[in-house]
């Protein structure tokens, strides 16, 4: 039986979460996920936060990068980050929902342009992320099991 793109995308974050541990750790839930789209997000918390009680960076690039990272991971292909940058535009403050929407601006041969827009619970923009991408050899899934 042929899945539809949604099922797999689906199923490619399934594959994904369970060994996603360093954004299980950071406190990432997955919130929705679609072919070329990811959205994440995560409650801003004291052990996230720097020495200027602002959330570290770090944190934030995380986020996005994560969001970008099942983004382009839902097509059933083995996909990773070849280049990224970030420009933070707000500081996320303890207590803040972060949220990161990552959507797909172009594949070609075994390449992506990601963008990810990470904001506040207000919709207020805290940095916006472009992640370039390339597909390596491997599946998330048996097609056909």
């Amino acid at each position: 039986m042929q899945l539809s793109p949604q099922e797999t995308a689906e199923r490619c974050a399934q594959a994904m979460w369970a060994r996603d541990d360093a954004s299980q750790w950071l406190g990432c839930k997955l919130v929705a996920i679609g072919p070329g789209t990811a959205t994440m997000s995560m409650t801003v918390e004291k052990h996230h936060t720097n020495g200027h009680d602002i959330c570290h960076g770090g944190f934030i690039f995380t986020l996005a990068d994560s969001a970008f990272a099942f983004a382009c991971n839902s097509y059933n292909q083995i996909v990773l980050a070849q280049q990224n940058s970030i420009t933070f535009v707000a500081p996320g403050k303890t207590g803040d929902r972060l949220t990161a929407e990552a959507h797909e601006v172009a594949r070609f041969g075994r390449s992506g342009i990601y963008d990810v827009r990470v904001c506040d619970q207000d919709g207020k923009l805290i940095a916006e992320f472009r992640g370039n991408s390339r597909v390596i050899q491997g599946k998330h899934f048996e097609e056909n099991a």
